[in-house]
């Protein structure tokens, strides 16, 4: 199908690794034009074509005048970016809306890790589904001609996810001398980025078997445990869409309306991110509050790793807004919610007080869950991944027509289950 000459799409930030590029790829050969502005020596080393990358080598300050020549010169319509609240993103989805460009956000996925999230305009807290109660979403709902999709138990490519944090942050740290400029998004330099990335792939061994023995040691306990979903402090989801100035914040938050709540007898698992890295002391912190408040055997910490082996015999599970959520909605467990997430609707999440959720947890709708995840499997949720070879060519094969479609997911699914209906109408 022949595509708009004048679609002319320019790159940001992407995930680590060659995804973006690869999509830069298939795009041009739709008919697309393609661009990609890189900040740092990072983004350079996974674009491959140099005559259509273009360096942004100024200060922090700069970027917006930089951007908006560009959008004039190139003559943009299409932004495309990963993730919408680091700040030269921000400004970009600002510059581009104002000129009635279509930004396109990529992120994990809402139900990582087979999943990733395509979305335009925001994702996360900025997302369009936190505007949209959960009575429209059903409303849009495809029919339902099967059971939803079912992630396969080894899928993920957390390893390669890792290699590649590494080697972009390799590349920042030693041969960025042309982007002097460059200020990460993050508040670590790009040095202890790398030193957190190659300690994580160097230790993946030793803390599996430290994470084999102590999740062991709590399915054997014997125990009712509650589960706490830590996430990583640095994430945009902590940062941008969470009530806390801090992980040290929750931790405390759930440990005191466990005690106030929670029968005597039962426990506090802590489970962390699967990339977390250590660069914030949550165990410490973890430990020294339950110490505090007389519970210190009865708390425990597991590093990284499948969720799944514990939140099948767990009670109920807490978070910020981690999409680790999202697995205890499917099972049927309770789910406490304090920041923004797209899947924090009433009847999905408990809007108790802590510690009555503790003592008694309401379990969600399971019904309404299957329906919002299948009205996410349908939209802005696509098969595939960033970073394996396997993943990213899963992904292509979905995302570019995605990509190039004149509608946004959740418009096009609105269009296609309304249309029956005007024609009832009509006929009656």
């Amino acid at each position: 199908m022949p595509q708009d000459p004048r679609r002319v799409f320019l790159f940001l930030q992407g995930p680590h690794g060659p995804f973006f590029y690869r999509l830069g790829q298939m795009l041009r050969t739709a008919g697309a034009e393609v661009w990609r502005v890189g900040f740092n020596a990072g983004d350079r080393a996974f674009w491959f074509d140099r005559d259509s990358y273009l360096p942004f080598t100024g200060t922090l300050d700069m970027w917006g005048d930089a951007l908006a020549r560009l959008l004039e010169d190139k003559r943009v319509t299409d932004v495309v970016l990963y993730g919408d609240t680091r700040p030269i993103h921000t400004e970009a989805v600002r510059l581009a809306r104002a000129r009635g460009l279509t930004v396109h956000v990529f992120e994990e996925g809402y139900m990582r890790p087979y999943w990733i999230t395509y979305e335009r305009g925001g994702s996360n807290g900025n997302s369009r589904l936190m505007q949209m109660p959960l009575a429209q979403i059903r409303a849009h709902l495809p029919p339902e001609r099967s059971e939803p999709a079912l992630p396969p138990g080894t899928w993920g490519d957390m390893r390669e996810h890792i290699f590649y944090g590494a080697l972009y942050h390799g590349f920042v740290m030693f041969r960025n001398r042309h982007y002097r400029n460059f200020t990460p998004h993050r508040a670590l330099p790009a040095s202890a980025e790398f030193r957190h990335y190659l300690r994580r792939l160097l230790g993946m061994p030793a803390h599996a078997l430290e994470r084999h023995r102590a999740t062991r040691a709590v399915r054997n306990g014997g125990y009712p445990y509650h589960l706490a979903l830590l996430q990583l402090a640095h994430d945009s989801a902590v940062v941008c869409h969470s009530p806390f100035a801090s992980q040290t914040e929750f931790v405390r938050l759930v440990i005191e309306g466990f005690v106030r709540g929670a029968p005597a007898h039962h426990h506090l698992v802590f489970k962390a991110h699967p990339l977390e890295d250590g660069r914030t002391e949550a165990r410490r912190a973890i430990r020294r509050i339950a110490a505090e408040h007389g519970v210190a055997a009865h708390v425990h910490y597991i590093r990284g790793g499948k969720l799944a082996r514990l939140l099948d015999e767990a009670r109920s599970a807490v978070t910020i807004n981690s999409t680790a959520g999202q697995q205890a909605l499917w099972r049927g467990i309770p789910l406490k919610a304090f920041g923004a997430a797209v899947y924090a609707h009433p009847g999905l999440v408990s809007g108790q007080p802590l510690d009555a959720f503790f003592r008694d947890p309401a379990p969600p709708d399971g019904r309404a869950y299957r329906d919002f995840r299948r009205y996410l499997l349908s939209t802005s949720q696509v098969a595939g991944g960033f970073y394996s070879a396997r993943a990213r060519r899963m992904l292509l094969r979905r995302i570019v027509d995605m990509v190039l479609c004149a509608q946004d997911p959740y418009d096009a699914i609105a269009q296609a289950t309304e249309a029956p209906r005007q024609q009832v109408r009509l006929v009656s």
